[in-house]
């Protein structure tokens, strides 16, 4: 097969990611990304921030035909360290990721599924997902924690709502696992429109599942199962909004939290939620309560 790309990859700090990108992009490259290079978690960022490591790998992709001396003479007047050029195969960039999102199985009942694969238990509930532009394939830690609960719950016609839903997996799960209706909030809309999508490629109706930014909850909103699966800082924050939202003796799944913060997230929550259990996988951890004070 023709190579029609090469590829420029240079580690840089931190402080030098952002001027070595705008160099880069000045030599006509046709796209450039930004890597951890030393294994170093960065969290969910916020709307339109960029995650940065401390080490950064800088790729850039350019036509086979570019002249690799000019350009690389053109960088090192703002970029001193050392530049790795790489031919690389003819192949369709936007499909490649695909071969790393196979089909998952979370818990008893319950298969998430890459939408263009085969499906490898057809009597089993099948999730068909696409995570487009969203966060939340079912293949990180948090999320496998949260669909394996959600597979463990009597959902017979609960209201369910999944707070920071992402591509809107755990509450298509939970409507699939028997749900009655599901609020998908997040505050981006591009959230809002893979799980409308989503959820539609599962057959589910639009009256199943609403989709709102934070400051649009209906004020009918209440939650026999409250799902809530983002981040440390954030559940803190929200604790007063969850726990409003939730009702009494409704069910509360939290997660996207480090063990190590166990303490700190569960603390806003208890004068209203008794914890029943933790669970954790790799260094995440899931945590249960019930709603027990108004």
């Amino acid at each position: 097969m023709s190579s029609q790309w090469v590829q420029l990859q240079t580690e840089v700090s931190r402080q030098n990611s952002s001027s070595t990108e705008d160099a880069i992009m000045d030599t006509g490259a046709v796209s450039v990304t930004i890597e951890d290079a030393a294994d170093q978690p960065i969290l969910e960022p916020g709307v339109g921030e960029t995650p940065l490591w401390d080490q950064c790998i800088v790729k850039a992709l350019y036509p086979a035909s570019v002249d690799i001396e000019q350009i690389s003479t053109q960088l090192r007047a703002t970029v001193d360290t050392e530049l790795c050029w790489e031919l690389l195969e003819d192949k369709d960039w936007s499909q490649e990721w695909k071969k790393y999102f196979q089909p998952r199985q979370c818990g008893d009942r319950l298969w998430i599924c890459p939408s263009w694969s085969n499906v490898p238990e057809p009597d089993a509930i099948n999730l068909l997902l696409d995570p487009g532009l969203a966060f939340g394939t079912g293949s990180h830690p948090t999320t496998h924690l949260c669909l394996r609960w959600l597979d463990q719950q009597d959902l017979t016609d609960k209201t369910v709502v999944d707070y920071g839903c992402g591509s809107g997996i755990l509450g298509i799960a939970a409507l699939l696992l028997g749900a009655k209706r599901v609020i998908a909030i997040d505050n981006d809309p591009q959230a809002l429109i893979a799980s409308r999508d989503n959820a539609r490629r599962n057959g589910i109706a639009d009256t199943q599942l609403l989709t709102c930014l934070p400051q649009a909850i209906p004020e009918d909103a209440k939650a026999d199962i409250m799902l809530a699966n983002i981040l440390a800082a954030p559940l803190i924050a929200l604790a007063p909004t969850i726990s409003d939202l939730t009702e009494f003796q409704g069910l509360l799944c939290l997660s996207g939290l480090l063990s190590t913060q166990i303490d700190d997230v569960s603390a806003p929550y208890l004068h209203c939620f008794e914890f029943t259990q933790t669970t954790t996988e790799d260094e995440w951890a899931q945590l249960s309560a019930r709603k027990t004070h108004h």
